[in-house]
């Protein structure tokens, strides 16, 4: 029996500064309306979402656990706002060239041994931390994007896990913490 259901990894920042990103989007509902960014914590995604069978569970677990003992922690830097085609809005993402291995042999890891096929975004990887999109009008664009700037959030820590996050209910929720190498 398959029982699908929509997945996706990504690195959550440590809790002081998810607290201040997610800060961040209620402020933003509060200002602009804008809600849609609330619907999964702040965070660094490094494989887009895909479907797979609820019940094995517990083997994706596993599998990506043993995947990731191999790769060393790296840091993380989050310095200033930018933006995608005028429709998304985030803190951009500064990572040397240990994030972007990890996130390539990642989908690579995946499609082999998961038989998850590549996103676009997964093969053209530019890590940020989305605060704004989907729900931001046309007109509205240039306020939400300067009242987030004027935050000037930025943070440095080291990656030591990232998490699978399980869509429930509307909303992404981190299921399971998934360890790098000590």
């Amino acid at each position: 029996m398959t029982k699908l259901q929509k997945y996706f990894l990504a690195i959550l920042p440590p809790l002081d500064f998810l607290s201040q990103v997610h800060q961040l989007k209620l402020e933003i509902r509060e200002a602009f309306g804008i809600k849609y960014a609330l619907k999964s914590p702040p965070h660094i995604t490094v494989r887009m979402p895909f479907l797979y069978n609820e019940l094995k569970e517990d083997k994706l677990v596993t599998l990506l656990s043993s995947f990731s003992k191999e790769y060393e922690q790296f840091p993380i830097h989050v310095r200033g706002t930018d933006e995608f085609r005028r429709r998304v809005i985030f803190l951009d993402i500064q990572a040397g060239e240990a994030l972007f291995k990890f996130q390539r042999e990642l989908r690579i890891f995946c499609k082999r041994n998961l038989f998850l096929q590549d996103e676009l975004s997964d093969l053209n990887f530019h890590p940020h931390m989305t605060v704004a999109f989907r729900d931001v009008k046309k007109q509205q664009f240039d306020s939400v994007f300067n009242f987030i700037k004027e935050r000037d959030l930025s943070a440095d820590f080291e990656v030591k896990s990232y998490f699978l996050l399980k869509h429930k209910n509307g909303l992404w929720e981190p299921k399971t913490e998934i360890f790098l190498k000590k």
